[in-house]
């Protein structure tokens, strides 16, 4: 005995005007909303982003990390005839030699981008 099923009936065609709906749990969101929904969320999140790179990179940071830190202020002094024909002075803080350049301010210049040097001081020849 062969069962002959139900036809089943025809497949309605929709218009192109008739949005797409995604459902999930009672959530509707029809294409255009979507359209609509995803630039705004992005425009938002970079922005949010932005916002905060903006404030948190324009706090207040230390330039001397490790040179005389238990003073208040750091001062050095010299005497221009002790200083001889030429004397190199760091101004990155970085050298192992402060007050005096060791070269460490082209490690700090790859690293950060900057562009710090020594203060060189020399003596007029006569």
């Amino acid at each position: 005995m062969a069962t002959q099923g139900l036809p089943l009936p025809p497949i309605p065609s929709l218009p192109m005007s008739t949005p797409v709906v995604i459902e999930s749990h009672g959530f509707q969101i029809s294409k255009d909303q979507l359209t609509v929904l995803v630039p705004v969320a992005v425009a938002a999140t970079v922005g949010g982003f932005l916002v905060s790179r903006y404030f948190t990179g324009r706090k207040k940071s230390q330039v001397n990390t490790c040179v005389c830190k238990d003073s208040a202020k750091v001062v050095h002094s010299f005497d221009i005839e002790d200083i001889g024909s030429k004397a190199v002075y760091c101004r990155c803080w970085r050298s192992k030699k402060f007050p005096y350049c060791d070269g460490s301010h082209t490690k700090h210049n790859e690293i950060t981008g900057d562009n710090v040097g020594p203060l060189i001081i020399k003596k007029k020849d006569a």
